[in-house]
């Protein structure tokens, strides 16, 4: 699980940095009077804003879905392996086929 929460983090930190440089253009073309670039400017900050609360609902849910997983695999910990044995099994079979 550490694994995954490191990943979760790094994308995280990826796709904050997306976010923090769109946020500099906004503030870069503030100045600007054009239609267009204000126009621009407003869709970009809605979008900015949309993505922002999206990632948050899509991480939290992709970590609880996460931990349950992981309480899953403690508590019953041969389900798990067996389950783990009978993919790799049929997955095994399916790619010796000809």
């Amino acid at each position: 699980m550490a694994h995954i929460q490191d990943v979760s983090r790094s994308v995280s930190r990826e796709l904050h940095h997306l976010v923090n440089q769109a946020q500099a253009l906004v503030d870069a073309t503030a100045g600007e009077q054009e239609a267009r670039i204000l126009a621009a400017r407003d869709a970009l900050s809605e979008r900015l804003e949309s993505a922002k609360n999206t990632f948050h609902r899509v991480e939290d849910r992709f970590l609880d879905k996460v931990s349950a997983a992981d309480a899953v695999v403690h508590a019953k910990p041969y389900y798990a392996m067996g389950g783990a044995c009978l993919g790799g099994l049929l997955l095994g079979w399916l790619l010796a086929r000809k």
